[in-house]
């Protein structure tokens, strides 16, 4: 009976999820509504507190299946054996593709704000650095000599970088770039990187 009742358990929490998916990715993280997701779940009001704690916790959620999509939509094993500079730039322009195709789901990465008091627990925390641990591979062949702490903040820079060239394009912002050279310009704009981190290397001793 236990292990029906945890089934029947499961599967609620998966409609919830996969409601609450759709309805983000149609009409955007700020119109999400309990009662709209439980509605389109199939379920009571309550059923939802049930499964989750509150509505913030369905979110994180979501956010967590969509950060699985946007590795998965990387296609890292296709360019492992690249060059480092081919690498970083799948990384940007898989990025730039995740954000067009799904583009209110990658706000809400972004977008959510856990209420006063709820803090994102620290197992979401981790999923959102496997991006700067992707950058960081690739960096780490283009500047052996610079340290492990040294790597992760520069890779923390470059995904800033990236990620607001294409949010403030994706948004229309007029210092944002056009549409028709987003994608070569950001391909420009990590070459440039690439290089430049090749040509800081120290000379051998």
């Amino acid at each position: 009976m236990a292990g029906r009742r945890e089934q029947k358990r499961e599967d609620l929490k998966a409609r919830l999820i996969e409601a609450a998916r759709n309805r983000i990715a149609n009409e955007g993280l700020a119109n999400l509504r309990a009662r709209d997701v439980t509605q389109d779940a199939g379920c009571a009001l309550g059923g939802l507190y049930t499964v989750f704690a509150d509505l913030n916790e369905l979110i994180i959620q979501v956010n967590s299946s969509t950060l699985k999509a946007l590795e998965e939509s990387l296609a890292l094993a296709e360019v492992k054996n690249r060059t480092p500079a081919d690498r970083l730039r799948n990384l940007a322009q898989g990025y730039l593709r995740f954000a067009l195709a799904h583009r209110n789901l990658w706000k809400a990465l972004f977008d959510h704000y856990p209420p006063e008091g709820s803090p994102t627990p620290q197992w979401h925390l981790d999923e959102h650095l496997f991006l700067m641990d992707v950058i960081a591979e690739p960096l780490a062949d283009l500047q052996p000599d610079m340290s492990t702490e040294d790597r992760a903040i520069r890779a923390r820079t470059l995904f800033g970088a990236v990620h607001g060239v294409v949010s403030i394009s994706l948004e229309a912002r007029f210092v944002g770039l056009p549409s028709d050279r987003l994608e070569r310009e950001l391909d420009e704009f990590v070459l440039t990187i690439a290089a430049g981190a090749v040509a800081g290397r120290a000379p051998p001793a």
